[in-house]
Parts: C-alpha cells; sequence; structure tokens
C-alpha cells in the first residue's frame, strides 16, 4: 500500500469548487478584483446573509454596496498585515432596522482545490 502522505489515503475531501457550487461559499471575485484582489475571493454564506444580503428599500442600501464594504474594509485591514496568512477586522453593518452592528471578521488566505491562493472571509466564529 503506497501513500502520499504520512496519514494515509484520503477517505473524502470537499473541495472549494463543491462549496461554491453548493452555496456554502459564495464567490465574489469579480466585485474584489474591481478593488484591487488579484486572487480569487469567496464569503461564507453566514457573511453574505449578514452583512451582504438586503432586502429593504432604504435608499443608500443594497446588496453591491455592502459587498463592497465587506471587500473594502477587508483590504484596508490588509496593509499592516504582511505575510499573514489570516487577518480579522471588524465592519460596521446597518441592518434593516437601522441598527448598526459591528461584525468581526476574518480573512483567510490558503491554498485553493490545485493549491493555488484563494481568500475567503469568515465570521470570527467559523473555520
Amino acid at each position: 500500500m503506497s501513500t502520499d502522505s504520512i496519514f494515509g489515503e484520503v477517505i473524502y475531501s470537499y473541495t472549494r469548487t463543491q462549496a461554491i457550487e453548493d452555496g456554502v461559499l459564495v464567490d465574489v471575485s469579480e466585485t474584489a478584483a474591481e478593488l484591487g484582489f488579484r486572487v480569487p475571493v469567496a464569503v461564507t454564506v453566514a457573511v453574505w446573509g449578514r452583512c451582504v444580503a438586503w432586502e429593504g428599500e432604504e435608499a443608500g442600501q443594497d446588496e453591491k454596496g455592502r459587498l463592497w464594504d465587506v471587500l473594502w474594509i477587508a483590504r484596508l485591514a490588509t496593509r499592516g498585515a504582511k505575510e499573514q496568512s489570516q487577518v480579522d477586522y471588524i465592519l460596521r453593518v446597518v441592518q434593516a432596522d437601522q441598527k448598526v452592528e459591528h461584525v468581526e471578521l476574518k480573512m483567510h488566505i490558503g491554498p485553493g482545490d490545485e493549491g493555488e491562493p484563494v481568500i475567503t472571509i469568515l465570521m470570527a466564529n467559523e473555520d
């Protein structure tokens, strides 16, 4: 029995591509590229639901603008984070009831399905 890993054969793996197809991750790479991100970016469905999703009619709020806020603040947070694989940051989010929340997020850069660098933005309590 030959294995490539000291841990033995992989029993099951769940790829980033599968997570995007299943809706566990939301690919936001196109908008992220507009902000200068040079690698694919995805947010978890929890981040999307709490920080991006918008059903209200109030002026000045829509999903595109809210996503822009998530990504812009993430980009700003990286300025002082040289050679770190994770950056924690806090996002100020106005909810439909006008309640303001300070949501703790983390941006993780790691290997994608083929070992390429990818970014995932998660809630602070997600893995």
